[in-house]
């Protein structure tokens, strides 16, 4: 290094006195928060911001993201827990059914469904409401830009109820039979 910048280098050290205590002891007296950084605590921001939205409508118009409401109509809290509903009732039809003689289709749940009837039960639940979960948030999104995310809520609503109405006729005709 040059002689003349290793002058400047110890000027700015000697001048550079945020590292000093008395400048940590100032700062810390300036702070002016007196609770914990409201970022922090997300588990009490998220039922906080549930019970009090704020953000029924995206603040610009093209705003296209998942962050961008904190509020969502109730008819996607009526049509979730339907579709959990649904899926809780498809459970146990389908465990009945297999109990006379009737085999999984659905080759995601097939393997599942021979060990334990809770495990069956709890993962296809759990499956379906996290996935009802996503396409809630989304409601208002469009899905591959051009379907409405809610349409797809709907036709899943549809799905089960269709399936249940299956399963049903299905049982009668089973129990018919014995």
């Amino acid at each position: 290094m040059k002689p003349e910048m290793a002058d400047v280098a110890e000027v700015s050290e000697q001048l550079d006195m945020s590292h000093a205590p008395a400048a940590i002891a100032v700062s810390s007296r300036s702070e002016r928060r007196s609770s914990a950084d409201r970022r922090k605590r997300t588990v009490y921001s998220l039922f906080y911001g549930s019970f009090n939205p704020r953000r029924r409508i995206p603040r610009r118009t093209d705003a296209r993201s998942l962050r961008d409401l904190d509020w969502h109509h109730p008819i996607w809290l009526a049509v979730a827990v339907s579709i959990v509903v649904l899926s809780c009732v498809d459970a146990a039809l389908t465990l009945s059914l297999m109990e006379h003689g009737a085999y999984e289709v659905n080759p995601v749940m097939a393997p599942i469904v021979g060990g334990s009837a809770l495990i069956f039960t709890l993962i296809k639940v759990g499956m379906t409401a996290g996935g009802v979960v996503l396409l809630t948030l989304a409601a208002r999104l469009r899905a591959f830009g051009r379907i409405p995310v809610s349409f797809l809520l709907f036709a899943v609503l549809i799905g089960y109820g269709t399936l249940i109405v299956y399963e049903v006729k299905l049982l009668e005709e089973t129990l018919l039979t014995f």
